[in-house]
C-alpha cells in the first residue's frame, strides 16, 4: 500500500477546549490588558492632581486674602481698635507720625499724643472690607465701620514694605492718625470720650487759656468732648475722625454751673452787705450813694431791700455779671441849710451792678463788683 495521509492534530486548549479562530493573544472574558489599565490609572492621577493643585491654589490664594493682603493688613489694624489695644495699632507699620510729617501735611506739628490710649477710645463695631484697588504701587483699602453708634466709611493707603520668605508685609502710605484741633472756652480742663484732660498737661504751665489743645486721634474713631466742672460745664460734641492725616478742628464753650453761680451770689451778697456797714451817704467802692444838697442830722442807715439775682455768662475765657438792678434801702435826716426844717429820710435807693470774674491756674475765682461805667 502506498503511504498513508495522516490528519494533523487538533490543538487542544486549557481543560480540552479548543481556542477561538483569530482571538490568539486577546485577553479571556473582556479583562482590559495591562496597557489600557494602565493609561486608565495615569488619566486618573492627572484628574486628581490636577484638582489638587486647584484646591491648593484656591486654598493659597484664601490664606493671602485672609492674613497676607492689603484688606488683612488693615482688617487687622481696625480690629486692634475694636478690641481697645490702643498700643498695639499705634505700633503698626506706617501709623505713628513724627513732627516732620505732621508738618508736611499742614497738622500742628506739636500735637499731643495723650488721646492715643485705651481709655480714650470708643467703641469700633460692625468692621468690613468694602474695595482694594492697587495703582502706583499703593493698594487703596476702603472699609467701613460703625464708630460709637455711628456709621463711617474710611480709606486707607497701603504699600509693599518687604517680605518674610515668600510672605509679603505691608505698612500705611499714609499714617492712618488725625488731629483734634481743641478750643475749649471757659475751662482749663475736659474730657475726650470720658478721658480728662488738662490744657496744662499738654501746653504746659504757661499755656494760654484761648490756645487751642492740638491732640492726635485714631482713624476712624468717634470722639465726644465734654466738659463737667465745679465752674463749668458744656454738653457733649461728637465728632468722627474718619480720614488719616486729617485736622478736625472743635471749638467747645462752657456754660457756668448752678453751683458756681450760687458761689457768686452769696459773694455778690457779702460785698453788698459790708457796703451796707458804712454809715455814710456814698459807701466807698459802692454801687449806690445817696445825694442830698443839705447837711444830714446824724449818721445814715444802710440796709439791703434786694439783693441783685445773679447771673453769670462767658467772657473769653472768664466770667462776667452783666447789668442787674438791686435795691437798697437808707435812714437819715436832713437838715436845711435855708430854715434849719429837719427832714426824715426812708426810702429805697435803686442800683445796679457789673461784675467780673476771674479764674486763676489753681482754680480759685476773683469777684470784682461795681458799678457800670456811665462814660
Amino acid at each position: 500500500m502506498g503511504d498513508a495521509a495522516v490528519a494533523p492534530a487538533p490543538l487542544v486548549g486549557p481543560a480540552g477546549t479548543a481556542p477561538t479562530p483569530g482571538l490568539e493573544g486577546a485577553p479571556a472574558d473582556g479583562i482590559p490588558s495591562g496597557r489600557t489599565r494602565l493609561a486608565r490609572d495615569l488619566t486618573v492621577i492627572v484628574v486628581l492632581v490636577a484638582l489638587l493643585l486647584g484646591a491648593m491654589a484656591a486654598g493659597g490664594l484664601f490664606v493671602y486674602r485672609a492674613l497676607y493682603s492689603p484688606s488683612a493688613f488693615v482688617q487687622h489694624y481696625l480690629s486692634l481698635l475694636a478690641a481697645g489695644h490702643a498700643a498695639d495699632a499705634l505700633h503698626v507699620p506706617g501709623v505713628s507720625v513724627d513732627r516732620t510729617e505732621l508738618q508736611a501735611a499742614g497738622l500742628p506739628k506739636g500735637a499731643s499724643e495723650a488721646l492715643l490710649r485705651r481709655a480714650a477710645l470708643a467703641q469700633l463695631t460692625d468692621i468690613r472690607i468694602e474695595s482694594e484697588r492697587t495703582a502706583d504701587g499703593v493698594t487703596s483699602v476702603t472699609a467701613s465701620y460703625t464708630a460709637g453708634g455711628y456709621p463711617g466709611t474710611t480709606t486707607f493707603a497701603v504699600e509693599r514694605a518687604g517680605a518674610i520668605g515668600f510672605v509679603p508685609t505691608w505698612r500705611f502710605a499714609r499714617s492712618p492718625l488725625a488731629v483734634l484741633d481743641l478750643t475749649v472756652h471757659g475751662s482749663m480742663s475736659f474730657e475726650v470720650n470720658g478721658f480728662r484732660i488738662d490744657k496744662r498737661q499738654v501746653g504746659g504751665a504757661d499755656v494760654e487759656p484761648a490756645a487751642s489743645v492740638p491732640l492726635l486721634v485714631f482713624s476712624p474713631g468717634l470722639y465726644s468732648v465734654k466738659v463737667d466742672t465745679s465752674i463749668s460745664y458744656s454738653p457733649g460734641v461728637a465728632l468722627l475722625s474718619d480720614a488719616p492725616l486729617k485736622n478736625v478742628p472743635v471749638e467747645v464753650q462752657t456754660r457756668p454751673t448752678s453751683a458756681f453761680v450760687d458761689v457768686v451770689q452769696d459773694r455778690v451778697n457779702d460785698f453788698l452787705g459790708q457796703c451796707a456797714t458804712q454809715q455814710v451817704l456814698q459807701p466807698t467802692g459802692c454801687p449806690f450813694g445817696f445825694v442830698v444838697q443839705n447837711r444830714i442830722d446824724g449818721l445814715p442807715e444802710w440796709s439791703m431791700r434786694q439783693s441783685p439775682k445773679i447771673t453769670v455768662e462767658p467772657d473769653g475765657e472768664n466770667w462776667a455779671i452783666p447789668p442787674t438792678q438791686g435795691l437798697a434801702h437808707i435812714v437819715v435826716d436832713i437838715r436845711s441849710i435855708y430854715d434849719g426844717s429837719l427832714q426824715h429820710v426812708d426810702e429805697d435807693v435803686p442800683f445796679t451792678i457789673v461784675g467780673t470774674i476771674t479764674i486763676s491756674p489753681s482754680g480759685t475765682a476773683s469777684i470784682r463788683v461795681s458799678a457800670p461805667d456811665t462814660d
